[in-house]
């Protein structure tokens, strides 16, 4: 008889543990206190009170504010706001793109600050998407071993490519931090053209205007959003269960309580990875059915409270202590790891004699999902066409103009031959490092 799973929620993270559920054999069962599939996405004004009280702790005078506020959760469209002046709380992706939005209707917005943060393009080189270009394993390499002081000398660099962040009053304060950027395409031109201004952090408020750290003032503020994340909390768990302390849960890979008899919990989906949410939040499911089913095991309570620690000591070292950056992890260490926990991490030395072509692809190239269908349960016998295909299966849509190819054969042969050469020379110093 198939074991029986509960999964909690129905948003993207519960939706895919439904599907690995049915993969494994397992019989799973959706709880979702909703009347639709989204989660996060899905507001209800039950949610506000808990908000407002934070608010009342935060910010001081806010409760002599007689504008409007709430929390960005509750914003939806940009009708409504024509005319007003809006400051926004901030400067994470929801933050920057709710400012960008409504200053298309707004007389006026302003960006409250704590640290700033720096804000990236979805388009990269030669106009790919910023994955495809940023999460490869060749750059994740480069991340693991490079000097601090070379890594975030290259990290800078990348950031202001784009647009110098010091001239838009954007660039962060701890600039060593390898901290996620905000990922905007229209935030810095609006602020170029005033239609948006950047402030430091909100110190108080008046019933109508907004003081800031640095002394300035803004008056005739007519509407505050507060885009200041959220909190973590498990409400239908006792504490002896999982245990959320200063907003921070003490999870073995960021999934299973350590102290358990039996591994019989996991939470999905609570991390930030340095990437997609939803490849990572897949492989959480794959390696949790597959310790439910007993195909996999999680070591001693001792061993998974080291590793807890290490992990929380690396993440403090790249990202800092900041209450953002608590789930935060490097996108492809954290995929192969769990990858290999099931025997579905890609053996790219391997590949190197036997199919040398996927595996340059494979270092070199996007690190997408399918790399982790090439082998183990779930193998996909379509995983390297995909792999190999991906580049052109993007641009195909877009080519919907004839342009005359450039003619390039001679210089992408010799860039294969290195990154061959390269890719042999990185096992070789990876080998010697361990």
């Amino acid at each position: 008889m198939a074991k029986k799973v509960a999964v909690i929620g129905a948003g993207a993270s519960g939706l895919i543990s439904l599907k690995c559920c049915v993969d494994e054999g397992l019989a799973p069962t959706c709880f979702e206190r909703t009347e639709d599939i989204g989660g996060l996405w899905k507001f209800k004004v039950r949610e506000v009170f808990l908000f407002l009280a934070l608010v009342l702790l935060l910010v001081q005078g806010i409760e002599r504010f007689k504008g409007q506020y709430f929390h960005s959760r509750e914003y939806k469209k940009p009708e409504g706001f024509d005319g007003k002046h809006i400051l926004v709380i901030g400067l994470g992706n929801s933050a920057a793109d709710i400012a960008v939005e409504l200053s298309t209707k707004a007389a006026q917005v302003f960006i409250s600050t704590r640290q700033g943060s720096w804000v990236i393009s979805r388009i990269s080189k030669h106009g790919y998407p910023l994955d495809m270009v940023l999460r490869t394993r060749f750059r994740s390499m480069l991340q693991n071993v490079l000097p601090r002081r070379v890594r975030t000398w290259m990290w800078e660099r990348q950031m202001n490519q784009w647009f110098n962040h010091e001239y838009y009053s954007l660039a962060p304060q701890n600039k060593y931090l390898m901290k996620l950027p905000a990922v905007n395409d229209d935030l810095p031109s609006r602020i170029l053209y005033g239609a948006i201004k950047v402030k430091s952090r909100v110190v108080e408020l008046t019933e109508t205007s907004a003081i800031f750290e640095d002394g300035t003032v803004e008056k005739d503020i007519d509407i505050i959003i507060f885009a200041t994340g959220y909190t973590y909390s498990f409400p239908f768990l006792e504490d002896s269960l999982v245990k959320v302390e200063d907003n921070m849960v003490s999870l073995y890979k960021y999934m299973f309580p350590p102290h358990l008899e039996k591994s019989t919990l996991a939470c999905i989906g609570l991390i930030q990875p340095q990437g997609s949410i939803f490849p990572t939040a897949e492989m959480q499911a794959r390696w949790a059915t597959r310790v439910f089913k007993g195909l996999c095991t999680l070591p001693s309570e001792r061993t998974m409270m080291e590793d807890i620690i290490k992990r929380n000591k690396r993440r403090i070292d790249l990202f800092g202590k900041s209450e953002s950056q608590l789930f935060l992890t490097n996108y492809i260490n954290y995929l192969d790891d769990l990858a290999t926990e099931i025997g579905a991490k890609p053996d790219l030395l391997s590949l190197l004699f036997r199919d040398p072509k996927l595996a340059v692809k494979l270092y070199f190239g996007p690190c997408s999902s399918y790399q982790y269908r090439l082998e183990g349960p779930g193998k996909w016998e379509g995983a390297r066409s995909a792999i190999l295909s991906q580049e052109q299966r993007l641009l195909k849509p877009l080519k919907t103009r004839a342009v005359a190819p450039t003619f390039n054969f001679p210089v992408s042969f010799l860039l294969q031959i290195l990154g061959l050469i390269a890719l042999a020379l990185v096992f070789v110093f990876q080998l010697q490092w361990y």
